[in-house]
């Protein structure tokens, strides 16, 4: 257990009992966290992460919860909104100092006003830079951490600063510790051409909203895509695009997007998941692997149908 009075002593933002998570992801989907902290700066957010570190206690940190499927049933522990309390950037010349809550299409505007290009491509993806760094966001060919030169990390309570390569980030994965959170990141990052730059994201924005089903709640890609071929494809080969379970659906417009057409509940949603798995499965022998984040549900080898 951990102690609400122990923790006002250090903490000064706002905190909530059983709070509903369908708030905060991107899904409008979730049950309620048994604790859920909204520190008001750094020195807030270090404070309540550096107590549940030591306090081993469960917890994860979100930024806008745009990865994210929380379970009907909510998480038993606490989850901390980086958002609210890390939110400044700093560019001087070529170098750029961010926190893990700035969101990730302010992030790029402000690259592209400075004239630095290799962000760009990352244009109209929901979430924060801290998610995009712990993840490897990318798109279009490019990925967060092209330009990323270092990452501090709050690690058993303590704030660490970890070179780019120790991070040994690889597609849509970083190799941190399971409670590593992101608190900010440095990048180093070309010149390029402002007018281009602005083209390019316009560009990209436009594409992605072509493709990708906007005008419906969702968590962005569910699975991740395969060397071989995208996830998408496997998901409409099966035969899947368009199936709905509850007021959950396969989007009709992109397969590797799972849609909330009103209503829908987190077990929609995975049992969608893993239809889809046992789908491509046994037809094309591929286990498609998870780019969503499950948070309150059965741990992996011990999934079943939720009612």
């Amino acid at each position: 257990m951990i102690s609400i009075d122990e923790i006002k002593k250090n903490f000064r933002g706002r905190i909530v009992l059983s709070e509903p998570m369908n708030s905060y992801t991107t899904f409008h989907i979730g049950g309620p966290a048994d604790y859920f902290f909204e520190p008001v700066d750094r020195e807030d957010t270090t404070a309540i992460v550096r107590y549940l570190q030591v306090q081993e206690f469960p917890f994860v940190a979100i930024g806008r919860g745009s990865n994210l499927l929380v379970s009907n049933e909510g998480y038993r522990g606490a989850v901390v909104n980086m958002g609210t309390g890390l939110k400044s950037c700093r560019i001087d010349d070529d170098k750029i100092y961010v926190e893990a809550g700035l969101p990730l299409n302010r992030f790029v505007d402000l690259c592209i006003q400075h004239s630095l290009k290799g962000v760009e491509m990352l244009a109209g993806i929901p979430g924060t830079i801290g998610g995009a760094i712990i993840m490897n966001a990318g798109a279009y060919g490019g990925e967060i951490s092209t330009y990323l030169t270092d990452i501090e990390i709050m690690r058993d309570g303590t704030c660490t600063i970890l070179p780019k390569d120790e991070a040994k980030f690889s597609y849509r994965h970083a190799s941190f510790q399971e409670h590593d959170v992101v608190v900010s990141a440095r990048f180093r990052m070309p010149k390029g051409e402002r007018e281009e730059l602005e083209r390019t994201r316009t560009e990209l924005i436009l594409k992605r909203n072509r493709k990708h089903p906007v005008n419906y709640p969702n968590c962005g890609s569910v699975f991740k895509n395969m060397p071989e071929l995208p996830a998408a494809k496997y998901i409409e080969d099966a035969g899947l695009k368009g199936t709905q379970i509850g007021n959950a659906q396969i989007s009709e417009k992109h397969a590797n997007f799972i849609i909330n057409l009103g209503g829908a509940t987190a077990s929609d949603v995975y049992n969608l998941i893993e239809l889809v798995k046992k789908s491509v499965l046994e037809k094309f022998g591929i286990l498609l692997q998870l780019e969503v984040k499950l948070l309150g549900f059965p741990e992996p080898g011990t999934e079943k149908a939720i009612p």
